[in-house]
């Protein structure tokens, strides 16, 4: 690889890390180019961009991002998920793709700028999508207004209730 492949490739990944919400890096050792080929199809499908990146290449791309901290720790075969679309998207990813070959190894989660532990994986990967956090943000707008649409509905209804029951006591009485 020449001097211009690599500025090319430095570029490239510290433009997606630039704008990425999260980013986990995982060791991939042992792993088949076929199950290579599905993470990244996978990784395409979820709005992730997954990149094997020579390591000395990777520290210099992330320099100046909120990934920088994980500079130290890149160290290995790594392979490096960047999120795009939502933060939790790139440990879902590695997380699920984990579970089936266990020769992914998660090594590093970063978020805004904090270096986190593998064992954080599961708990980004748990974040709610954009689609799902504004679903449960209308949830708890929403409920107020429908307790108190059922409260005004109970007074018309107890009302109902309570000329059903003198009727019926009428009608037993007569």
């Amino acid at each position: 690889m020449n001097l211009e492949d690599k500025k090319a490739i430095v570029s490239e990944v510290a433009a997606v890390a630039a704008s990425a919400h999260s980013a986990v890096a995982a060791e991939y050792r042992g792993l088949s180019v076929g199950e290579m080929t599905e993470l990244r199809k996978k990784a395409r499908e979820s709005g992730v961009y997954l990149r094997v990146v020579k390591n000395s290449l990777a520290r210099r791309a992330v320099e100046g991002t909120d990934f920088q901290c994980m500079q130290e720790g890149m160290v290995g075969p790594l392979v490096l998920a960047f999120s795009q679309e939502d933060p939790g998207a790139a440990a879902r990813l590695v997380k699920d793709f984990a579970k089936s070959h266990a020769k992914l190894e998660c090594k590093m989660v970063s978020v805004g700028g904090q270096l986190l532990g593998p064992g954080e994986l599961d708990r980004l990967a748990s974040m709610p999508t954009h689609d799902q956090a504004i679903s449960l943000l209308m949830a708890v707008m929403k409920a107020p207004l429908d307790k108190f649409a059922r409260t005004l509905n109970e007074v018309p209804g107890k009302f109902v209730r309570t000329v059903a029951a003198i009727r019926d006591q009428k009608q037993a009485s007569a």
